[in-house]
């Protein structure tokens, strides 16, 4: 059996190569070009006429999403796993959307990428499988708790929301010199800087 075609679409040289060190220990992989961007994807696509695309969904110019959607239009057959370092799942239907047949989560396990990307090709469409697969995944990320006390937690909580230090102590019934010091730890513990980055992770990590 000829070992498949595949196109690696990144526009960071690093993700690009750690992505040949995960494929190269599986022979019926061949990557037969690489594209730092959506424009380049789509020029390399007409060329070297890939069985699979690896699509880094964040691409200057012309982004992933939108090269998916010109490829599908003119390739139909090429199935494209849309990479991406997001756990927002609104990306994975945005995905599907443009007619991508996988969504892979690049901080999952290296083992997971060769059972993937061999399921697509498989089923050849973004499967009901696939689809759970890539939800747990995103479900175990967005439910994880924040490393913070429980203090800590409720104090993260009420900042986020919106929540100045006096009303936090006086809902928490401790001194306002109290809640910035749990506020420092936080922001600490946390690696950010303010309440604004405060307040998105939260969001974003579905901790309110």
């Amino acid at each position: 059996m000829n070992p498949y075609k595949i196109l690696v679409a990144d526009d960071h040289e690093d993700a690009r190569e750690a992505i040949r060190s995960l494929l190269s220990p599986f022979d019926h992989y061949v990557i037969v070009g690489e594209a730092a961007n959506g424009q380049q994807a789509i020029d390399l696509t007409a060329q070297l006429h890939p069985d699979v695309i690896l699509m880094d969904i964040h691409m200057p110019g012309i982004n992933g999403l939108e090269a998916t959607r010109h490829i599908k239009k003119h390739s139909p057959e090429v199935k494209i796993i849309i990479l991406t370092v997001s756990e927002e799942s609104t990306h994975l239907f945005a995905a599907l959307k443009e007619g991508a047949q996988g969504y892979l989560l690049k901080s999952v396990r290296p083992s997971d990428w060769n059972s993937y990307i061999d399921a697509v090709i498989k089923d050849g469409e973004f499967s009901e499988e696939l689809i759970e697969h890539t939800l747990s995944k995103l479900t175990q990320k967005q439910t994880s708790k924040p490393p913070l006390s429980a203090r800590e937690s409720e104090v993260m909580k009420l900042a986020a929301s919106g929540a100045t230090n006096k009303e936090i102590s006086e809902q928490l019934f401790i001194t306002e010199n109290t809640v910035k010091n749990h506020l420092k730890s936080v922001l600490r513990k946390l690696h950010i800087k303010n309440r604004v980055e405060l307040a998105r992770m939260a969001y974003e990590k579905h901790w309110l």
